[in-house]
């Protein structure tokens, strides 16, 4: 799928990596509708990319239908928004819960099901998922994100096949570990040792890649990471024990106490 020349809408602009694959996109030759919960934060971004902005917030089906509908000229889907959903799940309101599944998991896929319908008459277009590598392997106090996330990957999978042959392509990218933006960046922890990182550039690369290559899976991570998500897709238990005998427990409980005011 061609970047230059197409519509793009891209979602969760405001926070993590949103406003690299907005830039990279843009200097592509996108133009780009561009959406966000915070008005303050979303508009300045698009004016300085030239964009067009859609405030809404993706946890309210309403409004994410509404989305849909003013952004119903869209190429190109980027659902890049999410929730960092981390700690354990009985500490969740039931509120919380629907929160982080609705912009998670179902608006993504709804926003596919609004946009592809007019994808699939033109004959061109494409849905590119922002995923995580949280979505092959299990990790503990992200029980919530990663059920999203592995729900995502696998309905990205799925709905490519059933789109194969309209000329709409479907890809799923998965970061792994990033630095400078998102969730270490925003809660001062330091990322587990011996796994390496990547920047919200390699991320953003990785997108628009997945986009004009037509890829089912790009993982935006260092080799051991990748090997690592492997192993534990195909050996949970095993990996669940490595895991437990890692010094990891006073990050994670970092992450979770700064996270836990955006559930």
């Amino acid at each position: 799928m061609r970047i230059a020349g197409s519509t793009v809408l891209l979602t969760g602009v405001t926070g993590g990596i949103g406003r690299t694959i907005a830039q990279q996109l843009a200097a592509a030759g996108a133009t780009l509708v561009l959406t966000g919960r915070r008005a303050e934060l979303l508009e300045p971004i698009a004016a300085e990319l030239g964009a067009r902005s859609i405030v809404a917030d993706l946890a309210d089906s309403g409004q994410v239908t509404r989305l849909a509908e003013q952004a119903a000229g869209a190429d190109i889907l980027v659902a890049n928004a999410a929730l960092p959903s981390s700690g354990d799940l009985l500490d969740y309101t039931p509120e919380q819960i629907d929160r982080s599944l609705e912009v998670n998991l179902r608006a993504p896929v709804m926003l596919a099901r609004l946009l592809a319908p007019r994808m699939v008459e033109a004959g061109r277009g494409h849905l590119a998922f922002v995923g995580s590598m949280s979505g092959k392997a299990a990790t503990p106090a992200a029980s919530l994100y990663s059920a999203a996330k592995f729900g995502l990957r696998g309905f990205a999978q799925s709905f490519r096949q059933d789109l194969h042959g309209t000329g709409v392509g479907v890809s799923i990218v998965q970061p792994g570990f990033v630095r400078d933006a998102g969730m270490f960046a925003a809660t001062g922890a330091e990322p587990p040792g011996g796994l390496g990182t990547v920047t919200p550039g390699q991320v953003a690369a990785g997108v628009l890649r997945a986009v004009e290559r037509d890829l089912c899976e790009v993982n935006v991570a260092p080799l051991m990471l990748r090997l690592g998500a492997a192993v534990a897709g195909q050996f949970p238990g095993f990996a669940e024990r490595i895991q437990r005998r890692s010094n990891s427990e006073r990050t994670i409980r970092q992450i979770v106490e700064a996270q836990r005011g955006s559930r």
